[in-house]
């Protein structure tokens, strides 16, 4: 199903370079709000410029960042504060997850990176009884709805990213100079396999390509 002619999305993506906006950025007071005043110990996947390990700081005793670009994460330390608990290291989220009982884990477009149903049980593993995983991901297009709602973001975007930048052409945040990739598995892919792992899980299709994964461990 196209919506966009390819002339009109070459056009968009000039605008988007133009004046760039963090998506993943957008959701992070929106993670906050799912999560306690204050917790122990949080575990972040797929750290990046470290911005989200930073806003959990705020609230956590020891934040621990995991991503598996070196360049990025050594970015990331330079911008954190001696002050805040945060330790970032360098590895493969599928493999290298620091062991813990975690109050908190947090995951912003990394998930579909990684082989899905595992990681799911990995964190489900690592939470601690009462901790809290959210997970703010990437999915394929494919029903009607969803691209419905990429045509409907597409405006919005453009709106926010002129907003955002005061109409001002700007450099891309640090935080979007990481690798990326697309998503391959769909909405309904991931709610299937979600809830396989995770019984009462909470998923929804949010604007800005993304959706979000609520999940509390008993």
């Amino acid at each position: 199903m196209k919506i966009l002619s390819p002339r009109v999305l070459r056009a968009l993506e000039r605008f988007n370079a133009t004046y760039p906006w963090d998506h993943n950025a957008h959701y992070h007071r929106w993670i906050l709000r799912q999560l306690p005043p204050r917790f122990r110990l949080a575990l972040d996947i797929g750290s990046g410029s470290g911005d989200l390990a930073r806003l959990l700081a705020g609230r956590a005793d020891a934040v621990r960042a995991v991503d598996a670009d070196p360049a990025i994460t050594a970015r990331a330390r330079q911008l954190t504060p001696s002050t805040l608990p945060v330790t970032y290291t360098v590895g493969d989220a599928a493999t290298d997850l620091p062991d813990g009982a975690y109050d908190v884990i947090t995951c912003v477009a990394t998930v579909h990176h990684l082989p899905f149903a595992p990681t799911l049980a990995r964190c489900r593993h690592l939470l601690a009884p009462g901790g809290t995983l959210v997970i703010v991901g990437l999915s394929r297009a494919r029903t009607p709805v969803d691209h419905l709602l990429g045509a409907l973001a597409i405006p919005a975007n453009a709106a926010l990213g002129w907003l955002k930048n005061k109409g001002r052409p700007s450099a891309r945040p640090v935080a979007m100079t990481a690798p990326t990739r697309p998503a391959d598995m769909t909405f309904d892919d991931i709610a299937r396999e979600a809830g396989d792992v995770l019984p009462g899980v909470r998923l929804r299709r949010r604007l800005f390509w993304r959706y979000t994964l609520v999940w509390q461990r008993p």
